[in-house]
């Protein structure tokens, strides 16, 4: 199978890559100017994704079976700070792909989020009406609006929960950011009443190419961890994963009003064989960056065992 993917030095579009090369398929994987690193049957083509013309010769010199959409801008701050690329990269990159692989005869997983719900009305099952808050939780709703549009019948949109594991720039994931602040010499402020369902970027590589391989499956469907635990709770875990003393380096805070985005998994959990976890089995899937292990040993924290995939 040849798989088509962009944001491929992602978060989660690494981790997919690495996943789908390892499970034998072939991938073109998309960046904009980040390598990858060697991985058998996986191209690296650089382009803009913006850039129309550019992105329709690659998808049309690949003539992928299956286009899966990592790319996206991430932080609701960040979207908030660049509306104009937030929306190029959120919402109309999302329509071209669609169009592209309904021309190209391809099915299109698209990644879309929790916030498209405003977290007043959990747990949220996928036939839910969608009420987002913020504008990132706006541009990836009519994102998911646009794609379905153009061909419901060959596309899978997959909400996800908060995302956690290891990324390509160790700069990325919940516990590289917090450990980057800590080292810094900021303290997190974190709220009590958030809530989400952490989940595990390498269970999510795995359903991703389950579903390449599952063309009967399309619509849209959730995945997330199976705790709810409020951003404070994952936060304190994780300093203690990394032997920190929480009180040290995690300020508890309240939002202006509670927010509880849990997702109802049942309709995806009886199509797919993956499963997802509990967040004290994401921890140790967490590794210390390397130029943080100074830093590290002088608060006297401690790196976890690294931890092999067999």
């Amino acid at each position: 199978m040849l798989i088509f993917c962009t944001g491929s030095t992602g978060l989660v579009g690494y981790n997919f890559v690495r996943a789908a090369s390892e499970a034998g398929h072939s991938v073109v994987a998309l960046s904009h100017s980040r390598d990858l690193p060697q991985m058998k049957n996986v191209e690296n083509p650089k382009i803009d994704l913006t850039d129309e013309a550019a992105l329709q010769r690659a998808v049309l010199d690949a003539f992928p079976d299956i286009i899966v959409n990592c790319a996206a801008i991430s932080s609701p701050a960040d979207v908030d700070a660049h509306p104009e690329l937030a929306e190029k990269m959120n919402t109309v990159l999302p329509e071209r792909l669609a169009v592209l692989a309904h021309h190209v005869n391809a099915r299109l997983i698209h990644l879309s989020t929790d916030m498209v719900f405003d977290g007043s009305c959990p747990p949220y099952k996928n036939t839910d009406i969608p009420m987002p808050s913020t504008f990132y939780g706006t541009t990836k709703l009519m994102a998911e609006k646009r794609v379905l549009k153009v061909s419901a019948s060959t596309t899978v949109v997959l909400r996800l929960s908060h995302v956690c594991g290891n990324s390509l720039s160790t700069r990325r994931s919940l516990h590289e950011k917090l450990l980057r602040s800590w080292a810094a010499g900021e303290k997190t402020n974190a709220r009590t009443d958030e809530i989400k369902c952490p989940l595990s970027v390498l269970r999510l590589a795995d359903l991703l190419c389950e579903l390449c391989e599952r063309p009967n499956v399309s619509g849209i469907y959730h995945f997330a961890g199976l705790e709810p635990i409020s951003r404070y709770e994952m936060a304190a875990r994780v300093a203690r994963h990394f032997g920190l003393d929480p009180d040290e380096f995690v300020n508890p805070v309240s939002g202006d009003r509670p927010v509880d985005l849990t997702m109802d998994m049942s309709c995806l959990a009886a199509r797919v064989k993956t499963r997802s976890c509990m967040f004290n089995e994401i921890l140790p899937e967490m590794s210390l960056p390397s130029d943080l292990t100074d830093w590290l040993k002088s608060k006297g924290g401690k790196a976890p065992i690294k931890r092999f995939k067999l």
